[in-house]
């Protein structure tokens, strides 16, 4: 081989071919960037010379086009329950008829760079876009007030790239026109309000009835507050704390921003509010807020006002015109007879889950009263309503009805005294000897009677046997939705220890009445487009939560007038004569809050009364006088529209087990072997073994004292 084809010669001849390659390639590939970023130029002018070229003038930001409104419907689809934005109301007024306070305060809670910028908040849109890249969708976020103004006025609220990128320009081209003083005034005489409320001028008059320069610090922020979000933050909606928590919030940012002192804001904050009553035409109010709030929270602010959606619900007017009646009626005569000014009804249709009634206060348009307050999706303590989750639980559990608890005086702490004398432990903790009702004590009676008689002491025991997170479960698989926090609750949950929401609880009871099957509540049957598309249609979630068994038995409870008669008597108002009824009450302590929840075969209705400032009402007013009434008259007078069914009867328990069936003490027994029901079941499995050591479980030393000495016997800790 000659010598210049030596192998290291041809590593070298290797190397310098490869990197005559590489360079090629990065030449190729920078040619091709250049024409790529060229050709990206060129498509980008030829788009911003055509969006230029088809956006809107802006001369025309001071008018306001109006689309189609969205109608919402009964569930017949013929009759109109709102027309959301109905009539606009709009008045435009000078720059200098504004006050100073809504300026400052708009500038504070949405754009307080406004007079630094250009029309674009970069580092706003650089935070939205990578919010937007996280979530991998298009959200609101970064707008300027000449943003807003051009989005609400001229391009539409849609969440596509175009829109952006045509509402950046025509900022841009708006700030290039007119002044920021214009801007500003264009965008408080445009922006929408609520309440069909366009505009500053309209928004003053609507809320507080006075013209926008004569708006208080207080009321100027208030109606500076609504534009982030006007129907979740609407004066006459559920959400007033949160209106006024970020009335506070713009305050302070104010005081930030030395548009006011820190004195002022405080005073403010402090200060007395009284909105003006709403006059919108509205029927259903609360439940129809309910319905627009769903709808907003799934469309958007400008689709329901512009888009011509057609709603139809799940309220049946003529149901709703009785229960409006009987809210009405005795909510009066309650204010007079037990200082309770407040109630709410909740029916529905236990065989699908729709709501076919709702009255969330006595009178929705009475703002100083907070009549605009939904009490049917507030959080209330529903006292002994709860009982029947526990109840149901110890069937569940194999406790037949006829399962014998003490109704004696008993501590259950068990570091406490079991005389039920001692405040608290040795330890500073709280003991806890409930009462019932009456302050009597009635000895052995069966879960039918307490549950039927709504007996404190034996409901506690119950809860007990039935275990508290089991209940919770059970409570929670009916549809009650407010238990998470479950370090709350103790024994006291059966006795209403927890905070429910009426619509949920009544939502619950429609399980029994539906033998076991739950339906889970809604308002919305259809939401159709404007040329008729459907948008969304409820379908049917039917899941059977409870055995039928189980079921069977507390409606038989629940409905057994003979059960429940010697505390209400047999001619309450939670007997129907010629219909069978299910009911239970509900009192909470110092009788703030008032309830009946019930049922037939076909409807579950529930009731709230009392004071939505949680003032107590008058000892007479307990669950069944204050609110029975009002639930017999709506059951009496919607059932006219149903036709007449009957409940289920549970099968016959036998079980030959001393407590379980109806004996408290073995057959070949005497007085003196009587004992707690732990000393003879094993708590866990009732129907299983007998438990070996009953000395074990920290509530048997209490029951046992206060059993044998209820029956004058010598206290025993040892099985015979």
């Amino acid at each position: 081989m000659p010598p210049e084809f030596t192998v290291e010669k041809l590593k070298k001849r290797g190397k310098k071919a490869k990197k005559n390659i590489l360079r090629k390639l990065s030449k190729l590939v920078l040619a091709l960037l250049v024409w790529f970023f060229v050709l990206g130029l060129i498509i980008f002018l030829s788009y911003f010379i055509y969006l230029q070229r088809t956006i809107p003038d802006p001369e025309t930001l001071i008018a306001r086009k109006v689309g189609e409104s969205t109608k919402i419907y009964d569930s017949s689809g013929k009759v109109l329950l709102y027309d959301i934005h109905g009539e606009e109301k709009r008045t435009v007024i000078p720059w200098d008829q504004i006050s100073d306070y809504v300026k400052n305060a708009t500038l504070a809670t949405e754009d307080d760079d406004f007079y630094s910028h250009r029309g674009l908040d970069i580092k706003g849109i650089a935070r939205a876009f990578i919010r937007d890249i996280q979530n991998i969708e298009l959200a609101q976020g970064g707008s300027t007030i000449t943003q807003q103004l051009v989005g609400n006025a001229l391009v539409g609220r849609q969440q596509t790239i175009g829109r952006k990128i045509r509402e950046a320009i025509l900022a841009i081209e708006v700030e290039r026109r007119f002044t920021k003083d214009e801007i500003l005034w264009m965008y408080l005489n445009q922006i929408p309000y609520g309440s069909n409320a366009y505009g500053i001028e309209a928004a003053s008059k609507t809320f507080f009835n006075k013209s926008a320069r004569d708006l208080t610090l207080n009321e100027a922020v208030i109606i500076a507050s609504l534009p982030k979000a006007p129907t979740y933050y609407s004066p006459y909606g559920s959400h007033l704390e949160d209106l006024l928590a970020r009335k506070n919030s713009t305050l302070d940012r104010m005081v930030s921003l030395s548009l006011i002192s820190r004195e002022e804001a405080d005073k403010a904050k402090s200060g007395e509010v009284k909105f003006q009553a709403g006059n919108d035409k509205i029927s259903a109010p609360h439940f129809v807020i309910m319905v627009k709030e769903y709808l907003v929270s799934k469309y958007g602010e400008s689709a329901i006002e512009n888009n011509g959606l057609k709603v139809t619900t799940t309220l049946n007017s003529d149901l709703q015109i009785i229960a409006e009646e009987a809210v009405s009626k005795y909510s009066e005569i309650n204010e007079e007879k037990y200082k309770a000014n407040n109630a709410a009804l909740v029916a529905l249709n236990p065989k699908t889950g729709e709501v076919v009634a709702l009255v969330g206060s006595q009178n929705y348009f009475d703002v100083e009263n907070e009549g605009n307050f939904n009490v049917a999706t507030a959080k209330r303590q529903p006292g002994s309503a709860f009982k029947p989750f526990a109840y149901t639980t110890a069937f569940k559990k194999g406790y037949p009805d006829g399962t014998i608890v003490f109704d004696v005086k008993t501590e259950f702490s068990p570091n406490c005294s079991p005389d039920a004398t001692s405040e608290k432990d040795e330890f500073g903790l709280e003991c806890y000897h409930p009462e019932n009702y009456d302050g009597r004590f009635r000895g052995a009676v069966t879960l039918r009677n307490a549950l039927g008689q709504s007996l404190n002491v034996p409901s506690v025991k119950t809860l007990y046997l039935a275990g508290i997170e089991d209940t919770i479960q059970t409570a929670e698989s009916l549809g009650i939705t407010t238990l998470q926090d479950r370090s709350r609750f103790g024994l006291s949950l059966v006795l209403g220890g927890a905070e429910v929401r009426l619509i949920d609880i009544t939502s619950a009871y429609g399980v029994f009445a539906n033998n076991g099957i739950r339906n889970p509540w809604f308002i919305i049957k259809k939401i159709e487009s404007a040329d008729g598309e459907v948008l969304e249609e409820a379908l049917a979630e039917p899941k059977r939560v409870l055995e039928s068994s189980v079921v069977r038995l507390v409606t038989d409870i629940l409905s057994d007038n003979n059960a429940r008669a010697p505390v209400f008597g047999y001619s309450s108002s939670l007997n129907i004569p010629g219909r069978e009824v299910a009911a239970k009450t509900g009192t909470t302590q110092e009788n703030r809050d008032a309830w009946v929840i019930g049922y037939s075969p076909s409807l579950a209705t529930g009731v709230w009364t009392g004071n939505n400032n949680n003032q107590s009402m008058t000892r007479e007013g307990a669950g069944i006088s204050a609110s029975g009434p009002m639930w017999h008259e709506f059951m009496v007078k919607s059932l006219e529209k149903f036709p007449v069914e009957t409940f289920n009867r549970p099968d016959p328990i036998f079980v030959d087990k001393t407590m379980l069936n109806g004996r408290y003490y073995p057959n070949n027994g005497s007085s003196q072997d009587i004992h707690n029901i732990l000393h003879y079941i094993n708590r866990l499995d009732p129907l299983g073994p007998y438990p070996i050591n009953p000395l074990d479980d920290p509530q048997y030393k209490n029951w046992e004292w206060s059993v044998r000495n209820y029956f004058g016997l010598p206290s025993q800790a040892t099985l015979q």
